[in-house]
C-alpha cells in the first residue's frame, strides 16, 4: 500500500470542515427552532444530515457540541455586523446613523440572537455551559460595541458618550428580546428611527 499523500488527505479534510460546519449550523437552528431541551445530539445530526456518529466524531458530548455552537454564534453574530458595512466607519455609514441603528436591532431580531437566547437559557441551568457562555458573550458583547462605535463615529474621550452607544446596544437587545412574543415590526421601525435622531444628536 503506498503512503498517503498530501492530494489524499485534502479532501478528507475539507470533508470533515465541512461536517463541522453543518453541524454547527444544525445546532444552531435546532437551539432557535425547538430550544434546549429539544435538540439532542441525535436531533441535530438528522438536520446536518450525518449519522450520530459521525457528529460524536466531532463533539465526543452534547455540552462540547453546543458549546462549540456558542463560539460558533458569536463567530458569526460579530460577521454579520461587520458584514452590512463593509467599509467600515466611512463617511456614509456615520452620515446615516438611523441605518446602524437598524442594523444593529436586526442583528438582535434575527435567528442567530434567538439561538444565543437560547444558549443563555440553557447555560443558566447547565454548569459546563455556563461559564463558557458567560465568557463568549462578554466577548461578542464587547466586539459589537468596538463595531457599533465604529460604524457610528463614535468619539468615547467624549464624556456620556461610551454610555450612549451602550444603551443603544441595550435597546437593541430589548427589542430582540420583545420580538421573541409578538412581531411588531410597525412599532420596532418607530422605535429604530427616534433613537437614530438620539443617536446623531448625543454624537454631534
Amino acid at each position: 500500500m503506498g503512503a498517503v499523500t498530501e492530494d489524499d488527505r485534502a479532501p478528507k479534510q475539507d470533508r470533515s470542515r465541512v461536517t463541522r460546519q453543518r453541524l454547527l449550523e444544525a445546532a444552531v437552528a435546532c437551539l432557535a427552532e425547538h430550544g434546549w431541551a429539544g435538540s439532542t445530539v441525535s436531533v441535530v445530526a438528522e438536520r446536518a444530515g450525518v449519522s450520530r456518529g459521525a457528529a460524536q466524531h466531532h463533539f465526543r458530548t452534547r455540552e462540547e457540541l453546543f458549546t462549540a455552537a456558542v463560539e460558533y454564534v458569536a463567530e458569526e453574530r460579530s460577521a454579520a455586523l461587520r458584514g452590512l458595512f463593509p467599509e467600515g466607519a466611512g463617511a456614509s455609514a456615520r452620515a446615516d446613523r438611523t441605518a446602524v441603528v437598524a442594523a444593529l436591532v436586526d442583528l438582535y431580531t434575527g435567528p442567530l440572537f434567538r439561538a444565543a437566547l437560547q444558549l443563555w437559557v440553557a447555560a443558566s441551568n447547565e454548569d459546563q455551559l455556563g461559564p463558557r457562555v458567560a465568557e463568549l458573550e462578554a466577548r461578542v458583547g464587547r466586539e459589537t460595541h468596538r463595531i457599533a462605535v465604529e460604524l457610528l463615529g463614535a468619539d468615547e474621550g467624549v464624556p456620556g458618550v461610551r454610555e450612549t452607544v451602550q444603551g443603544l446596544l441595550d435597546m437593541a437587545r430589548g427589542l430582540g428580546l420583545a420580538n421573541l412574543l409578538t412581531d411588531d415590526g410597525a412599532r420596532r421601525k418607530r422605535v429604530v428611527v427616534e433613537w437614530g435622531r438620539l443617536v446623531d444628536e448625543a454624537l454631534r
